[in-house]
């Protein structure tokens, strides 16, 4: 194994720092060894990684003897892994694929999506692994783990309750999620100004008695106003309440008046746990057919 530090070493001497691409390296062996043997991996597992970078994380996966899909969006990067794990990719253990992780279509068949995120993708990452998630045919995805900001992490798994919010409240309709390592700054190459914690996600695949994708919108919606009570807020329409199949601006003033002598609508977002808000929506839905 060449190591993290000779890694980061070997990119940084083909590119300058960018910190537009939120380039902190992890260069803690055990860190990196520790985030692989987390998952648990095998030969039979496809695992994404987002953000390759150096390859730090890229050459853990690879001893572990699983199949790796990388992406990077990085050009000078991507050179760089494909010169280093030039063996690996000629043998088809590793591919490697160059743009945005946002946009570019994912592969199917991943089974476990481990990496250390630039930390401005956090939360449209979250968003496009739910929805890889869900769009999966073949179900085999079973596990998330991340290195993220800490703070950001907080607010997923709801550690706090200052942390309770709409990120939290969504993410359960698909994940159970937990901190399970905090990460100082030291640990990286250059050290961030703030802390890190490895994430672990696992799909719940549980089914609800209402659309999900309502749920969402009005999650989002009451917590985008958190300081009103949830009826003011619900008083105007989603706005893209559109997007959830069968519902208009019609549909959802109906439904509305049906619930205007509904106690829950004088909480406010965060008093209300994630099973009113199911019954609630859920509500929603029955009183507007």
């Amino acid at each position: 194994m060449k190591g993290s530090r000779w890694l980061v070493d070997s990119l940084r001497a083909k590119q300058p720092f960018n910190k537009e691409l939120g380039q902190h390296f992890l260069v803690n062996d055990e860190l990196i060894d520790f985030s692989v043997s987390h998952a648990a991996l095998s030969s039979k597992d496809h695992v994404l990684e987002i953000g390759a970078g150096p390859g730090v994380l890229t050459e853990a996966l690879l001893n572990s003897n699983s199949k790796v899909t990388a992406i990077e969006i990085d050009e000078i990067a991507v050179k760089h892994l494909k010169e280093i794990f030039a063996p690996e990719i000629e043998q088809k253990k590793l591919e490697i694929i160059e743009g945005d992780a946002l946009k570019v279509k994912w592969p199917q068949g991943i089974s476990k999506v481990i990496a250390n995120i630039p930390y401005q993708i956090s939360s449209p990452l979250i968003e496009k692994l739910t929805k890889y998630l869900r769009e999966q045919k073949d179900k085999v995805l079973n596990m998330i783990l991340l290195l993220v900001q800490e703070e950001f992490g907080e607010r997923l798994v709801m550690e706090y309750e200052s942390d309770v919010g709409s990120l939290g409240m969504t993410a359960l309709l698909d994940w159970e999620s937990k901190i399970i390592k905090k990460v100082p700054p030291h640990n990286f190459s250059p050290n961030p100004k703030v802390n890190s914690c490895f994430i672990e996600m696992i799909p719940s695949h549980e089914a609800f008695p209402c659309d999900k994708r309502l749920v969402k919108q009005v999650i989002h919606s009451t917590f985008s106003q958190r300081r009103k009570k949830i009826r003011t807020t619900l008083k105007s329409v989603p706005k893209r309440i559109n997007r959830v199949p069968q519902w208009h601006s019609s549909r959802w003033k109906k439904a509305y008046s049906s619930l205007v002598d509904d106690e829950r609508l004088e909480c406010r977002p965060e008093e209300l746990d994630f099973d009113e808000w199911i019954g609630l929506c859920c509500d929603l839905e029955k009183n507007s057919a």
